[in-house]
């Protein structure tokens, strides 16, 4: 719920590295902040000048398409200046170390280093030791903070509010690292929570972050007002966590004749890449509930809030004009 207190309170953060150690109140201060920046994207003119003259560098020592271009585009919609390095174009792939690379960026000016890596606590060790800002754009199967950001500011553009709203997690929770942000996002501003998947995927010890654990999709669906799709994450695994493909499809998959269950109104979300036909059918990722690609439009205005924000930006009742500065 929305209300003047946001009006007045600034970003004290240097860092962005995870939704958990998050206040509730700050999760809401992003979100008003990205609603303020999305009516920009309408705009003829999409570009601010709020970080013209920083540097803003995207590290990104895993694969991302989706993650890496969103915060590029937020980063010149923002007037900064972009350089963007994968592990094969950087010196890590010459046995440099994480951090001397990221010294050596911070030692070039740059203000701000997305850091995309396969190792839990990447960015977290990054921001201990640099006086750059870090954003965590997903550390291995820990977090991924900004994507449970746009999923959050989806869901409450389409439903007004996410307290109380019912959202549904399904597939591979384990290895996830969108599964943990968004459960820390969603629980502290107060929502209903339930996983399901096979007990391989979804063990029962998340019951401790504050959600429902379930293994039978086909009840929970009815009372859903948000079902959100999780792909396998084969690259994680260290081996196989369910018997097949097919049983997995049968069990937990969304098709069309399993979407019949859901609510009317209800939403599709899923955070990509989808794997169509095993955790969603297409006829239900291009139905008329799928708001899929609502989800890449708002991690634009998303993003964009996040760099604002570190940059010691103020809270936003509306969004700033092209000569504002």
């Amino acid at each position: 719920m929305r209300c003047s207190f946001f009006d007045i309170m600034n970003w004290t953060r240097k860092d962005l590295v995870g939704i958990r150690g998050l206040s509730a109140e700050e999760i809401q201060l992003l979100l008003d902040t990205a609603a303020s920046f999305k009516s920009i994207l309408g705009r003829s003119i999409k570009k601010v000048p709020s970080l013209r003259g920083r540097t803003v560098v995207n590290l990104f020592i895993e694969p991302s398409t989706r993650t890496r271009i969103s915060f590029e585009l937020a980063a010149q919609r923002l007037s900064a200046d972009v350089i963007s390095i994968s592990k094969e174009s950087s010196s890590i792939q010459k046995g440099e170390t994480l951090k001397d690379t990221a010294l050596n960026l911070q030692a070039l000016n740059a203000d701000f280093i997305i850091l995309r890596h396969t190792a839990a606590g990447s960015a977290q060790f990054l921001a201990e030791r640099l006086q750059s800002s870090i954003i965590n754009a997903g550390d291995g199967s820990h977090e991924h903070p900004t994507q449970a950001l746009l999923d959050t500011f989806t869901l409450r553009e389409n439903l007004g509010s996410v307290e109380g709203k019912h959202v549904v997690i399904v597939g591979d929770i384990l290895y996830s690292r969108v599964a943990r942000s968004n459960i820390w996002a969603l629980t502290k501003l107060g929502a209903r929570v339930t996983l399901v998947g096979p007990s391989t995927l979804v063990p029962d010890m998340f019951k401790q972050m504050g959600v429902e654990v379930r293994r039978d999709l086909d009840a929970v669906l009815p009372d859903a007002d948000v079902v959100n799709l999780l792909r396998i994450q084969h690259e994680r695994q260290q081996k196989t966590m369910f018997p097949s493909l097919g049983e997995y499809i049968a069990l937990f998959g969304l098709t069309a004749s399993r979407f019949k269950k859901c609510k009317e109104n209800v939403l599709i979300m899923h955070p990509g890449p989808m794997n169509r036909g095993v955790e969603i059918a297409s006829e239900v990722a291009d139905g008329k509930n799928s708001v899929v690609l609502e989800q890449v439009t708002n991690g634009l205005a998303v993003r964009m809030a996040v760099l604002y924000l570190l940059s010691g930006g103020t809270a936003m009742t509306d969004a700033p004009s092209p000569g504002d500065s």
